[in-house]
């Protein structure tokens, strides 16, 4: 193992931004050579058949279980830490097992996201070679930071044995880039992403919500169909989803980008970790031999129990797409009058699609708006950018491919 410099080194990227459409600033663009986004960008040509091959051992299966909605895996879990970790989004799996790779010389460093200084919510890359430091890494951020320009000085100081705890637009250049960088070994730990928006919007989201929203500590859209906000005095306030001000936030909030992402799951990392299926505690998503390796470093320090399903998704599903069909671009709109939101806020968590269930519908419900948002705005990149098994989420819902815009 190198020496050990100083630790959570801030590698400064100065390099300008080149333009590039559909970017979400991973940071390929960045590094010496911008011209590998061509090949190894998530919006230009996805190959999830192949990638997943590459780092699984095989494609997805559609007729296994639910491999069709999440990607190839091994296995799936409702998990906890005991006890939850002080400052975790929820119970601190995701940092924990950074953590346990550090302590056990598995890597040398983990590149991954913390608060910025100047401001709590803004995602800042850094790169974390002690596992006590990894506490200041725990929590959701929002905006866009170019995590993989780290991996080349990384890389250039000696550590070739890394973590990296990525969004799918992230993960999926790094394993496109990942046999031409000399990397001993890589253990990849995936958070499931569905929307960002810049850190400057989410502070306007953040206004919209609370009187002062610079009491906000933690925010957190929970699978029972509110979302938690916490504040610096110890108060806790939810919300519904029905009751949140979308039509308030501008038609650009969330970027192209999200709008038509078709790897919602992080179907590229060992081990996905998140809040879909959880139903109150995280979704854990085994998905090789590395990521059953990493699982089991935490061994009695975690609770596992099999994910449960209940409810039907067909409806909510329906309902979204009619709405983004009817948005034109802009966010969903909501066609339900003002005094019927309250009762359907009680009755969705009771009897709404949950668990497995409600992270089909998610699933869904992003296939559904990437077909639509690509087929108004850009729909010559269609057949490129359109996975087949995308084609086959939203089938049931009478979405199919028009002359030219399925791959072959």
């Amino acid at each position: 193992m190198p020496p050990q410099p100083p630790t959570q080194q801030n590698t400064p990227t100065d390099k300008a931004l080149p333009h590039r459409d559909l970017c979400t600033d991973c940071g390929i663009t960045r590094t010496h050579d911008p011209r590998r986004c061509g090949h190894a960008c998530q919006f230009i040509q996805p190959r999830y058949p192949r990638m997943e091959a590459q780092v699984h051992g095989r494609a997805r299966d559609p007729e296994r279980d639910d491999e069709l909605f999440f990607g190839p895996y091994q296995s799936m879990h409702q998990a906890a830490l005991q006890p939850p970790r002080e400052g975790a989004q929820w119970t601190g799996i995701t940092t924990r097992l950074a953590e346990r790779l550090l302590e056990t010389h598995q890597v040398d460093a983990v590149l991954t996201m913390r608060a910025a200084d100047d401001d709590f919510w803004r995602p800042e890359p850094v790169l974390v070679t002690r596992a006590e430091d990894m506490a200041r890494c725990r929590g959701m951020r929002m905006g866009y930071a170019p995590l993989l320009a780290h991996l080349e000085p990384a890389l250039a100081q000696g550590y070739k044995r890394l973590a990296v705890i990525g969004l799918p637009c992230q993960v999926y250049p790094l394993r496109v880039l990942q046999q031409e960088l000399e990397i001993e070994a890589l253990y990849v730990i995936g958070t499931p992403c569905s929307d960002n928006t810049t850190t400057e919007r989410f502070h306007e989201f953040l206004a919209l919500l609370a009187d002062q929203p610079e009491t906000v500590t933690y925010l957190e859209f929970r699978a029972d169909y509110h979302v938690e906000l916490r504040f610096t005095d110890g108060r806790v306030k939810t919300i519904p989803f029905l009751k949140l001000p979308i039509s308030r936030l501008p038609k650009d909030f969330f970027p192209l980008t999200c709008q038509t992402c078709v790897d919602y799951t992080n179907v590229l990392a060992d081990i996905t970790v998140g809040y879909m299926a959880g139903r109150g505690e995280q979704w854990l998503v085994v998905r090789n031999d590395r990521g059953r390796e990493m699982l089991e470093l935490l061994g009695e320090e975690v609770t596992l129990k099999a994910p449960t399903s209940a409810g039907k998704r067909q409806g909510p599903v329906t309902g979204f797409m009619k709405n983004t069909e009817r948005a034109a671009g802009g966010l969903p709109l909501r066609s339900m009058p003002d005094w019927a939101r309250p009762i359907a806020a009680f009755f969705m968590p009771r009897i709404g699609p949950r668990g497995l269930e409600f992270a089909r519908a998610r699933v869904e419900m992003k296939a559904v708006e990437t077909v639509l948002h690509l087929r108004r705005a850009m729909p010559k990149r269609m057949h490129n950018m359109i996975p087949d098994h995308v084609w086959r989420l939203v089938e049931p819902y009478g979405l199919e491919p028009k002359e030219g815009e399925r791959g072959r």
